[in-house]
């Protein structure tokens, strides 16, 4: 805002108005182009990688209509989705030593092994189905990555994660 000589209060100028409505303009550029790619740069952790490749054979076979078959390739390091006419790979990203088994959904099945201070177990399915009524095998997937293993638990009516006790509490 400015006086003139006389005390005489005036607005701010055109000039005035235009630059902050241009700094304006360019912090908002800066911080929404900063912030989509800090959110694009966020890697996919193992467990989404294996929730979306699940996601994508449900879908594929409720949209052809017949069985898809989900399986993991560890020379092609990525999930093999196949139904009677197509085949497609998934690339995963993660470490060398990557390691993705599909296992029956009982919990004691017999094959557990001690290796390494890390439960494994160690006769897996070949590959599970995700049918067109929208149901999959009962499964669960043991992910095994940088000497350390765990396992996924997938409920075969929704094909969606298994909720533990502690999960299901509000």
């Amino acid at each position: 805002m400015t006086t003139s000589e006389t005390g005489d209060r005036a607005g701010f100028t055109l000039l005035e108005i235009l630059l902050v409505l241009a700094l304006i303009a360019l912090m908002g550029t800066i911080f929404i182009g900063g912030s989509s790619a800090m959110l694009a740069d966020k890697a996919k952790s193992l467990d989404d990688q294996f929730w979306q490749a699940c996601a994508d054979a449900r879908r594929q076979a409720l949209e052809d209509r017949q069985s898809v078959f989900l399986s993991f390739d560890p020379k092609a390091k990525g999930f093999v989705l196949a139904d009677s006419l197509n085949r497609t790979v998934v690339p995963v990203t993660g470490p060398d030593d990557l390691l993705i088994d599909f296992h029956s959904a009982q919990a004691e099945s017999g094959s557990e092994t001690l290796v390494g201070g890390t439960l494994v177990e160690t006769q897996p399915m070949a590959t599970v189905a995700f049918y067109n009524d929208g149901t999959c095998t009962p499964f669960r997937a043991q992910i095994r990555a940088n000497a350390g293993a765990h396992m996924l638990s997938i409920d075969p009516w929704t094909c969606a994660p298994v909720l533990s006790p502690t999960d299901a509490r509000p």
